[in-house]
């Protein structure tokens, strides 16, 4: 399988994007992807994620079988959770140990920090059982219940798609409803609604799966798509500029709620927002393509390559990165727009350095079992 690196690029701006929008104070959050589009990094992330997972399902099943597809992802399901939990206990051990040294951040609940010191094994217990989706890494409670749909859902897919997609829009619908079933710590059931996620996850994977017989099709109409794709961004970026600008816009912003109709939800995937990032995949896809291309070969567009490419770890990495600069930049509070920049770059930095080293070295576990292995050689 080829890679796509503006793919790998696009992967590593989200998470970049995470990172900086879960740092309150940073000064360089107000150049995320969330200032300029409807939708956020979740979105994107989210997306990417599921069209590498059709594109690497399509590579799979046409060497190895159906069957060795199914085994990788359920693999994959697997974890997505160890990371889940792992990362749990983890954030909960930098928390406290911030605390004991007296600095204040906000990025996590602190009450994990205490949870886990005073009953680690119940704190693992509820991590383990996703019963509690620590912030931050609420994320990855709804990646793991969609990843592991993939083995059972994905041969459906690829055998009824239109009967699929239909299934995939009603439950859409019914998102919210669904989501208050889910047992769960919080009222209404999970942060991120799997019922409501899955539509565009499953978006992205019929992407990878089916983007060689599609796409000459829609190459048809090229332009009447590219013009549809602009105006569903442009109006999204539209809601966000009104809303940033605030009481001026007051008109501006009525008349783009009486055709959006309300509130536009997160947590469920708004339609707003679904049709915002799709529009945009179009955007990037096709007319922006050759820009996308030259970007991700730049210098800065490598290194966001290296962090797309990092995974998991990457994502840990960013998650982690985020609560450390978030203490940075909290003690003192009355440090300058310049300190904070300067901890905002050093955090980017440091998730590009351990990204690259994750890549060249692998993991340092496994890095130490290599050392061992050497040795004795």
């Amino acid at each position: 399988m080829k890679r796509l690196i503006a793919l790998d690029m696009l992967r590593g701006y989200a998470l970049v994007c995470i990172m900086l929008d879960h740092m309150p104070i940073s000064a360089l959050r107000w150049f995320t992807l969330a200032n300029f589009s409807i939708f956020d990094a979740a979105e994107l992330f989210v997306l990417l994620s599921g069209f590498l997972v059709g594109m690497v399902w399509l590579s799979v099943e046409t060497k190895q079988g159906r069957r060795a597809a199914q085994w990788r992802f359920g693999r994959r399901a697997f974890e997505v959770w160890r990371a889940l939990v792992f990362g749990g206990m983890l954030m909960a051990l930098v928390s406290a140990g911030l605390l004991a040294l007296e600095m204040d951040h906000t990025a996590i609940w602190h009450q994990y920090a205490i949870w886990v010191l005073e009953n680690p094994i119940g704190f693992f217990g509820v991590l383990a059982s996703m019963w509690l989706q620590p912030n931050l890494l609420d994320v990855l409670a709804v990646y793991v219940i969609l990843l592991a749909s993939v083995p059972f859902l994905v041969p459906l897919m690829l055998r009824y798609p239109v009967g699929f997609a239909a299934g995939s829009f009603v439950l859409w619908c019914f998102a919210p409803v669904l989501n208050a079933f889910v047992p769960n710590h919080r009222l209404g059931g999970l942060l991120f609604n799997p019922f409501g996620w899955q539509m565009l996850f499953f978006s992205g994977i019929a992407m990878g799966l089916f983007r060689k017989q599609v796409m000459p099709v829609l190459m048809q109409y090229r332009r009447l798509l590219t013009v549809l794709s602009t105006g569903m961004f442009l109006f999204g970026t539209a809601i966000i500029i009104g809303a940033k600008i605030g009481e001026p816009a007051l008109a501006f912003r009525d008349a783009l709620r009486l055709i959006y109709g309300g509130e536009i939800g997160k947590w469920d995937l708004d339609g707003t927002r679904y049709m915002a990032i799709m529009g945009a995949s179009w955007l990037v896809a096709v007319p922006l393509a050759g820009i996308m291309e030259r970007m991700a070969a730049s210098r800065l567009g490598v290194a966001l390559q290296q962090i797309g490419r990092g995974g998991l770890f990457s994502f840990l990495a960013c998650v982690l990165l985020s609560v450390l600069g978030d203490a940075f930049q909290m003690n003192p509070l009355d440090q300058g727009i310049l300190r904070r920049m300067a901890v905002d770059v050093w955090a980017m930095v440091a998730l590009w350095w351990v990204s690259a080293l994750w890549l060249t070295y692998g993991a340092p576990w496994q890095m130490s079992v290599r050392f061992r292995r050497e040795t004795k050689a």
